[in-house]
């Protein structure tokens, strides 16, 4: 299922074998929360720039459309038109950063909805089952994500619970496709490392959830809160507790430079929102650094956004009719920068694969902050 073609350092090249697809990593999914990119982007586009995976999220889809409907229409895939791998969260970030009124127990966590304030329960079973309707490629485990900073006995329970949920969703998960009505018997789960920024919780709860022997894993509850040297010694610490066999998801993260750290400590999977909001608002990627195309002085721009990519904004306008589009609140102002900022995070990714396969990782990282100003 997952195959290791090539390790520099701790960067990995891989290949990840699914039903929808074989996922090349390191991989970055760009995030279609309900069900589409946020900037008039299709699944044509997202096939144009690349993408290898699409992350949508369970807690929205569950309250709209309604997973039930979406079964009903054939599964995700057949209803957003995209034939490769499907990537679905388990809803547990959602509730706990959406909603101020909840209540864990053991069995589930009770909450309001953001929409409407229904109440709504969720728990490891609740969360399969939806993912299970969705019929996506990968489904996450239930968990809780825990805010930075915790108190260490907080997160010590917290963390015990998420593992009671993980082999509660593992129970459900194997039922379920089982079922004779269900879309995608081949579903696979992804467990969550949690914990902090303990370091020796983080790397006790690797061991445990290791010993379950998933398909993959992910590291979540980082990026809310805490540094990035607090991220990446905590990506440093728990990536050798991990099966090496098996992918590595750090979950919402993050920047460019975010994203070559992790994978130069080994990590394989990423997602963040940050390439489409940003873009939405005109703040661009580009091989030079990051550029804000608002700024007065791209008035009368006539370079593309940067003349090193190959995108369809870059290949037919320029930075001035760009932000002419921004001050006039045209829609495809929006649409041309985020699909710029995809296409910038998927040909990094693609360049991070062959830096890796060459044993050039470093060098290549370190290369690409020259180039952007990071020191």
């Amino acid at each position: 299922m997952y195959k290791l073609l090539n390790v520099d350092g701790r960067a990995r090249r891989g290949e990840f074998k699914t039903v929808h697809g074989t996922i090349q990593t390191p991989v970055f999914m760009n995030v279609g929360t309900q069900g589409v990119v946020k900037g008039a982007v299709s699944t044509m586009d997202l096939n144009k720039i690349d993408c290898q995976v699409e992350l949508s999220n369970t807690y929205h889809l569950h309250l709209r459309p309604g997973d039930e409907n979406i079964k009903k229409m054939g599964g995700l895939h057949k209803f957003i038109n995209w034939n490769k791998p499907i990537l679905t969260d388990s809803g547990g970030f959602q509730i706990f950063s959406l909603s101020k009124f909840r209540k864990i127990t053991e069995e589930r966590v009770e909450f309001n909805s953001h929409l409407d304030g229904k109440k709504i329960f969720i728990g490891p079973e609740e969360s399969m089952k939806i993912q299970s309707n969705l019929a996506s490629t990968i489904a996450m485990a239930f968990d809780e994500c825990i805010p930075n900073p915790s108190e260490r006995s907080y997160v010590i329970d917290s963390v015990f619970r998420t593992t009671r949920w993980l082999k509660r969703c593992i129970a459900e998960m194997d039922r379920l496709n089982k079922m004779d009505d269900t879309i995608n018997p081949n579903q696979l789960l992804f467990g969550i490392n949690q914990g902090g920024v303990y370091s020796d919780i983080r790397i006790e709860h690797a061991k445990q959830i290791s010993d379950l022997d998933l398909p993959g894993y992910a590291i979540g509850g980082l990026a809310v809160g805490e540094t990035k040297e607090e991220m990446y010694h905590i990506i440093d610490e728990v990536v050798p507790y991990l099966p090496k066999h098996k992918p590595i998801y750090l979950m919402g993260v993050g920047t460019p430079e975010n994203i070559l750290e992790s994978i130069y400590r080994g990590v394989d999977f990423f997602d963040c929102v940050l390439p489409a909001r940003n873009g939405r608002h005109g703040q661009l990627f580009t091989s030079t650094g990051k550029i804000n195309l608002i700024n007065k002085k791209f008035e009368l721009d006539d370079r593309p956004i940067d003349e090193k990519c190959s995108c369809e904004a870059c290949e037919n306008y320029s930075r001035a009719y760009i932000r002419h589009l921004f001050k006039s609140k045209e829609m495809l102002s929006m649409r041309l920068c985020v699909l710029h900022n995809l296409n910038f995070y998927n040909k990094l990714l693609e360049e991070s694969r062959k830096a890796i396969e060459l044993n050039q990782f470093s060098n290549f990282k370190n290369q690409k902050f020259r180039e952007w100003g990071i020191h």
